[in-house]
């Protein structure tokens, strides 16, 4: 199997893992287990913008959007 394939099918299951580690903490509606899903999230996200697979500035914002988002739940 080709380099460029066998990074393609890499690269697709992380920005997998990504989107479902941000609809876990967007579906969530507790704040203190919000929170710890975000830590989470937020440690993923980094991973992939140092792996390359996403730019800094797309993982900036997807992170925050998670922090708004856990900051809007109550108590």
């Amino acid at each position: 199997m080709r380099t460029s394939a066998v990074a393609r099918l890499r690269n697709r299951t992380e920005r997998s893992r990504c989107r479902v580690a941000e609809k876990r903490v967007l579906l969530l509606r507790d704040k203190t287990v919000a929170q710890a899903e975000l830590v989470r999230a937020y440690g993923l996200l980094d991973h992939m913008a140092a792996k390359g697979l996403y730019h800094r500035n797309t993982v900036a914002r997807h992170k925050s959007k998670l922090a708004r988002h856990v900051n809007s739940l109550q108590g």
